[in-house]
């Protein structure tokens, strides 16, 4: 069959018939379909193609061990939040929803006992944050791992400045209690922008873009029997709540981090006063309730 625009996606859907596993068929297949489409919508000449695959070749580049541009590259466009949304479906209304790991997740959180600090520099505003873990009918889940990580209060990630900061800062594993309780202090985090010093920085600025996420501390939590989560909790009067450059922001996840003044308060957390507080509970819903 002659090769035409036309006929272009048949005839490369055509070639991977053969394909032993069905699933990768599927991909490849309806990967081929949207991708010409694409192209013969736009209509890119070759020196505009050839831009493109230097683009992705850059993007790859980029990566090293402590920094994944594809995983951003992901995030702005949406794609990293389609997929877990669309992943989340089958969950029954009251599990607490799933949002982007973001490109941070590089290293395993240091473990730590309920109520220690993970901010080892000091500095910036204290903040306790606690919850409780629970399944969809309420009842408590002991033992549940709670990982956590977050920027410190200059908008910065403990392996974005290894010369600074020490390694785990802003990072624990914590085990919940026999009530499904966690507690941990920290530091409150700030809205930051993304890296944009590389590819998906260009993107962002060719699309009239800003790079910013507002400030948050990531979660992921699991319990056996139940489906894990990865999850935000947003600081609610942070700047770009309504913007999040990777879409994440959800309004069940959006926390309030009150102001306390109660030097009494503060002794019984193990902070100074003033400091923010903020209740993050999480709802875990069992495999078995799988759709």
């Amino acid at each position: 069959m002659d090769f035409t625009a036309e006929k272009s996606a048949d005839i490369v859907s055509a070639s991977f018939d053969a394909a032993p596993d069905p699933r990768a068929r599927e991909v490849l297949q309806a990967l081929t379909r949207h991708l010409h489409a694409f192209v013969r919508e736009v209509r890119p000449s070759m020196a505009e193609w050839e831009k493109a695959i230097d683009y992705l070749t850059r993007t790859g580049w980029t990566c090293t061990g402590t920094r994944q541009e594809f995983i951003l590259l992901s995030d702005v466009l949406g794609v990293t939040m389609l997929v877990e949304t669309l992943e989340s479906e089958h969950l029954t209304t009251g599990a607490t929803p799933a949002t982007v790991l973001g490109p941070f997740h590089m290293v395993t959180s240091p473990q730590r006992e309920l109520g220690d600090t993970i901010d080892l520099v000091g500095g910036g505003t204290p903040c306790v944050i606690e919850g409780r873990i629970t399944d969809t009918a309420g009842n408590p889940l002991p033992a549940s791992t709670v990982d956590v990580w977050q920027a410190d209060d200059k908008g910065f990630y403990d392996v974005q400045q290894p010369a600074t900061q020490p390694e785990g800062n802003g990072r624990g594993l914590f085990t919940s209690d026999d009530e499904g309780r966690f507690w941990f202090r920290t530091v409150l985090p700030c809205a930051y922008p993304l890296p944009v010093d590389g590819p998906v920085g260009e993107l962002l600025a060719a699309g009239g873009r800003h790079p910013f996420r507002p400030a948050h501390v990531h979660f992921i939590v699991e319990a056996e029997g139940h489906h894990s989560v990865t999850t935000h909790a947003f600081v609610a009067d942070s700047a770009y709540i309504d913007s999040d450059t990777v879409f994440a922001v959800k309004r069940d996840l959006v926390i309030d981090f009150a102001t306390v003044d109660d030097p009494a308060e503060a002794a019984r957390h193990g902070v100074t006063a003033p400091f923010r507080y903020a209740r993050f509970d999480v709802v875990l819903e069992p495999v078995d309730e799988e759709l």
